[in-house]
């Protein structure tokens, strides 16, 4: 039996956050919604009845996602320290262009955001990660589109060092879950280079998090 929209673990985190920022909910009308194969609620486009504590009603469009995790995965070649990216290859519905982007998924109703990003590295890219050897760069999610939806992101890195000839290997291969309608080519890149193919906004502010975090100034320059 397909899941309720108003039993989903998304849709109640995003009405209580609502609720405890003070919003008077008034009518949640579910417009679409896509499941998956267990007939848990993917995403729902809704249409919100809603007044703000100061009294305003708030616009209604809301696309429903849940939280979700954005990986960025660095090669350091062993010898020369030379940094690269390891990026999937794809075509979104924003343009229908290939873009280039940091291995993520959504967290659906799971709790665990490490290990959700792990396991996403893992399919859409080959790589088997600990979630140990992730890094966390947000205790609290942030939001890349607060007008229209709830999508709540949180961001992780992690450093691997490889021989020239290993990086390699991961380049141009494919991966992603059909059923899921993913096709995936990995793409590697050394990381300036990389970093100017990106165009999705989180994308790009994962790469300035992660080179401050690891205190990589010179690279950080050459963005």
């Amino acid at each position: 039996m397909d899941e309720k929209l108003v039993d989903s673990h998304k849709y109640n985190l995003w009405k209580g956050r609502l609720e405890t920022n003070g919003l008077d909910v008034h009518r949640v009308d579910e417009l679409y919604s896509r499941r998956n194969g267990k007939g848990e609620v993917l995403f729902s486009l809704l249409y919100t009845d809603a007044t703000t504590p100061e009294g305003d009603k708030i616009p209604p469009i809301c696309f429903l996602k849940g939280e979700v995790v954005c990986v960025l995965i660095c090669f350091v070649e062993i010898e020369t320290k030379d940094k690269y990216l390891l990026l999937v290859r794809q075509r979104r519905i924003c343009d229908g262009s290939l873009t280039y982007e940091h291995p993520a998924g959504m967290l659906d109703s799971e709790s665990d955001a490490a290990s959700v990003a792990a396991r996403e590295v893992f399919e859409e890219t080959g790589i088997s990660i600990r979630k140990e050897d992730l890094v966390e760069l947000n205790k609290e999610p942030f939001f890349p589109s607060t007008g229209t939806s709830d999508e709540a992101m949180y961001l992780f890195y992690s450093e691997i060092e490889l021989s020239a000839e290993e990086i390699a290997k991961h380049h141009n291969k494919t991966q992603g879950l059909i059923s899921d309608h993913e096709h995936i080519t990995t793409h590697v890149v050394p990381f300036a280079e990389g970093h100017k193919l990106i165009t999705n906004v989180n994308g790009i502010l994962l790469d300035f998090m992660y080179l401050k975090d690891v205190g990589d100034w010179d690279l950080l320059k050459r963005l």
